[in-house]
């Protein structure tokens, strides 16, 4: 074996393609245009550095440091192949196929599953024809032979069975250019199933199969085995290489879903696609649709129906073109059937010390090191751990499934503290398949079989923990299903995850987290029904859910919110299935306490259309819960997520029945943090005096507790509603001061949204500078708390700020980013100022049309919200749409309108920019004294509230507003 390159390295395969009917057309003179097709390609390879790793026949198998290279060696040999003077005027036509990888170098040369990548790629090509992987065309695009170019073939699912590969093909001047379709799993009728994984260490049994199945006389193979040894993987593989041997297609039929023999050839039917005929039976529909026709079948789980082995002799015997392979545990025992019985992988000899690299040569090893780094991608086979990987594939005798069960353990153990572990489990695994191989033959059964096997104890905390949906922390385990001290959860979850039930994960901080797979929970679930447990667990799931809600409420707002959130991120599939719990047995305390504990989970994390339809069943259910403070909270969470949603309205109902409730029961701080959401509210709506006066009772009252969280919301309230007033002084001074509060409690979400919006106030002022560089400080910490309503809302001031800057181009990314994540979280009002962001970026385009289209539906959203300031802005940027598409009556009515809505809200900085455009109307219909009068009045109020004309403003008026005056 030459030194080979290593790293990243591309592969070249190549073959002639019809090589068997050139031999039998040229006979002895094969050998000659042999040893020239050799001669030829070796020294376009060697010119390029190519060091050739293996030769069979007609194939080679090259390896290059570089793509470029392989590429240029490519071309230099079809050159050569076109330029030559072959017998009888016939060239040889060679298929390429280049893919580029980093596999791993033994001493018997490459492995990994790049090598198998590149041999299918050169599979799929016709003679004279040179494909590149996707990866292989990145590194040598830029860098191609002169004249050469690449053309895009599009996605193909190789016969690797794997996802679509991006193929590429080399145009080289003066050569063939067209071919025919790739042979690949579209150049064919099939339904051939994609796998997740790919087939490891079967390439000798696929190579017999394809033998046996491409001689005239088989037309029937059964592949045969215990469970476990991958008869329906094999099966698979051998059809898709076999796809272009059958013109009609090849079709998988799982038999694996019926146990009823009469109902075979009714899903053969189906497979393939032929519709009933009332005239004839199923059996006589089969046989009028196949005919004659070149089909392959693959029956796959015949074992179940083994009553119905005459459906298959029938076809075979009435369609003289179909062929089948049949997987099964048993043969079928007619005539002509062909058994194939299906080995175990290849295996080491423990006895017989051998390296890492030298034991990752055995399939066995091979796919114990593929299906470990699926489970941990750091995994490697080492000389440290190779004893220990070859003893445990040796005592799995083998087989594929246990190898793979074995293999997931990895998450949790080193293979040498595996084995250990797994000693007797190995033993009596070894044992099962040896014995009972019917309850390894489908998942179902080898969980029922992987079940049985558990001791006493592990069976009743296995079915116990399948009472989480999505997994669970070891404390939840103990408290849930160990609570009667009856059982040890911390030595039961270790050897539930020793036995592969429980998947080991890292969850928040590194936590670890177990989890079930779901047909491994369904099968847990029944049998926690069957031990009659399951009410009494999912109370006991509930208690534990609730509790831990109410844990993480007051650190929602805290210097360790985004932990807690986080964690609530986890255990969201726990929290709804404790939610539908308690609705469904009307314990309504017990939902009442998760939903006012997790509203600001759900606001925050983006879950808020979730969480209110929960708290709506909650109102529904629990008014004998009306004079509690659970009650309260939880009316004031419904309220804020109504807002969030859009639904001003409800969102007032809401908070004046809690505001009432808290006034009559003498509750302060509930009076308060009512009046700050009401505040809030009520703000949307215009009523800036109503709005002013609630936060200023709050203010007082927080104050008067010394609430500083309290305080600091009133203190956003009152410095927003200043903002809008464009009291800007008095907006920054409040959330300065509110600010210096969000820091002191540490709260990082607090932080980011008082960042937000005196960035938001120092934009409204013209302070862009200022503006820009809280806002991405504010951006920047509220990616880390995961926000689902401030990381847009920041992103759609960039984008505004932006524009207003004159710099249209740059904005619409901001827009763009915050649109799915106002979607994601439901918020009516966030999806319109993002969509309404993206109406002018089409605006500045010169996009008139869709740009009105697009405000008018904003509109719409903020007139039905009854959203003042919404509303008022996006009748002034649609008076915009109108002036620039020359429509002067109906930009006079919007921008009318607008100004009204704004004088009525006293908005005074948005009533700039409707002047401004009453004025350019008043301009272009010739109305220049009154234009003149509205571009002063427009000057006054700047001048009042001490803004600059903003760039956009600038170029946009400047030249009206000059003319004007100088008419004036």
């Amino acid at each position: 074996m030459p030194e080979l390159p290593t790293g990243t390295v591309t592969f070249l395969f190549s073959d002639i393609e019809g090589s068997t009917r050139l031999l039998h057309r040229l006979g002895a003179q094969y050998a000659t245009v042999l040893e020239a097709h050799r001669r030829l390609m070796r020294g376009a390879f060697a010119a390029q550095g190519g060091r050739e790793v293996d030769t069979a026949g007609d194939a080679f198998f090259v390896a290059f440091s570089k793509a470029t290279q392989a590429v240029a060696a490519a071309v230099a040999a079809q050159r050569a192949m076109a330029a030559h003077s072959w017998p009888e005027g016939a060239p040889l036509r060679v298929r390429m196929g280049l893919h580029t990888g980093e596999p791993v170098v033994t001493a018997e040369g490459y492995v990994g599953l790049d090598v198998h990548r590149a041999a299918r790629i050169c599979s799929a090509a016709h003679g004279a024809q040179v494909l590149l992987s996707q990866a292989a065309f990145d590194l040598a695009q830029h860098d191609l032979p002169d004249g050469v170019a690449a053309r895009a073939l599009g996605a193909h699912r190789l016969k690797d069975l794997q996802q679509p590969e991006r193929l590429y093909q080399l145009v080289v001047p003066g050569l063939p250019a067209d071919f025919p379709p790739l042979r690949t799993l579209t150049s064919r009728p099939n339904n051939l199933p994609a796998q997740p994984t790919p087939l490891v260490g079967r390439e000798r049994e696929v190579a017999a199969l394809l033998d046996l199945l491409r001689d005239e006389a088989v037309r029937l193979v059964t592949l045969t085995g215990p469970g476990g040894t991958g008869k329906t993987r094999l099966s698979l593989q051998a059809a898709a290489d076999l796809l272009d041997d059958f013109e009609a297609g090849v079709f998988f039929v799982p038999l694996a879903p019926i146990t009823d023999p009469a109902l075979v050839a009714s899903t053969v039917a189906q497979a393939l696609g032929v519709r009933e005929n009332p005239a004839l039976t199923i059996l006589e529909a089969l046989r009028e649709h196949l005919g004659t026709r070149p089909v392959l079948l693959v029956l796959d789980n015949f074992e179940q129906v083994t009553a119905a082995a005459p459906v298959v002799a029938d076809l075979l015997g009435a369609c003289p073109g179909i062929k089948a392979i049949v997987t099964s545990r048993v043969v079928l025992h007619l005539r002509g059937e062909h058994e194939f019985p299906v080995p175990p992988l290849a295996l080491p000899d423990p006895q017989q010390p051998a390296s890492g690299a030298a034991l990752s040569q055995y399939a066995a090893v091979e796919l114990f090191i593929q299906r470990a780094k699926a489970a941990r991608p750091g995994f490697a086979i080492d000389d440290d751990n190779a004893p220990a990987v070859a003893e445990i594939c040796y005592r799995l005798d083998g087989l594929p499934l246990a190898i793979e069960l074995a293999a997931a353990r990895i998450k949790l153990f080193s293979p040498r503290a595996m084995l250990a572990r797994l000693e007797k489990p190995l033993d009596l695994l070894r044992g099962g398949a040896r014995d009972l191989p019917d309850r390894h033959q489908t998942l179902r059964q080898a969980i029922a079989w992987s079940y049985d096997l558990l001791e006493d104890d592990e069976q009743v905390l296995f079915r116990r923990l399948a009472v989480f949906v999505g997994g669970c922390t070891l404390e939840a385990a103990e408290a849930v299903c160990a609570a009667d001290g009856t059982l040890d959860a911390l030595d039961g979850v270790a050897a539930l995850v020793d036995k592969s039930l429980l998947r080991r994960e890292d969850g928040p901080g590194g936590e670890p987290r177990f989890q079930m797979l779901g047909t491994i929970r369904e099968f847990g679930l029944q049998s926690l029904d069957a031990a009659g447990e399951a009410d009494a667990l999912r109370r006991a799931h509930a208690a534990f859910f609730s509790d831990l809600t109410e844990q993480a409420a007051p650190f929602l707002t805290g210097p360790d919110q985004i932990a807690w959130l986080d964690r609530l991120e986890a255990e969201h599939d726990n929290l709804r299935a404790a939610l539908r719990w308690a609705d469904a047995a009307g314990e309504v305390e017990t939902g009442l306490r998760i939903g006012a504990a997790l509203w600001r989970f759900w606001v925050v994390r983006g879950h808020m259309r979730e969480g209110i339809q929960h708290l709506a069943r909650l109102r529904a259910a629990g008014k004998a819960f009306a004079h509690t403070s659970l009650w309260a909270t939880m009316l004031n969470a419904a309220g804020t997520m109504a807002q969030q949603l859009g639904d001003l309205q409800t969102a007032i109902d809401l908070l004046e029945e809690v505001l009432a409730a808290c006034r009559q029961r003498g509750d302060r701080r509930g009076v308060a943090t009512s009046l700050n959401n009401l505040g809030w509210v009520v703000f949307q709506t215009g009523d800036n005096e109503r709005a002013s006066a609630l936060s200023r009772e709050a203010l007082a009252i927080m104050r008067d507790l010394e609430d500083k969280r309290g305080i600091a919301t009133s203190l956003n309230n009152l410095a927003q509603i200043a903002c809008y007033l464009s009291d800007f002084d008095e907006a920054l001074a409040r959330g300065e001061e509110n600010l210096r509060l969000r820091r002191e409690l540490g709260e990082q979400r607090g932080i980011a949204y008082t960042q937000a919006y005196l960035g938001y106030c120092h934009f409204q002022r013209g302070d862009f500078a200022q503006a820009a560089a809280l806002l991405d400080e504010a951006l920047a910490a509220i990616r880390g708390v995961g926000d689902k309503q401030i990381h847009p809302f920041v992103l759609c001031v960039l984008g505004h700020m932006r524009y207003d800057q004159d710099r249209a181009e740059e904005a619409e990314p901001f827009f763009e980013e915050a649109l799915p994540l106002w979607k994601a979280a439901g918020s009516m009002f966030g999806v319109s100022y993002a969509s309404r962001g993206l109406a002018l970026s089409a605006l500045n385009r010169g996009e008139q049309a869709l740009a009105m289209r697009m405000l008018e539906e904003c509109l719409a959203v903020y007139r039905k919200m009854g959203h003042a300031w919404g509303t008022a802005t996006t009748l002034s940027y649609l008076g915009d749409a109108a002036c620039d598409g020359g429509d002067y009556p109906r930009a006079a009515s919007a921008y009318g309108e607008a100004r009204a809505r704004l004088e009525a809200c006293r908005y005074r900085r948005d009533l700039v920019e409707c002047l401004l455009g009453l004025g350019a109307v008043a301009v272009a219909e010739g109305r220049l004294e009154e234009a003149a009068a509205l571009f002063a009045e427009a000057a006054a109020v700047r001048r009042a509230v001490g803004i600059p004309l903003t760039p956009r403003q600038q170029v946009r008026y400047g030249a009206v507003i000059a003319a004007a005056q100088s008419a004036r």
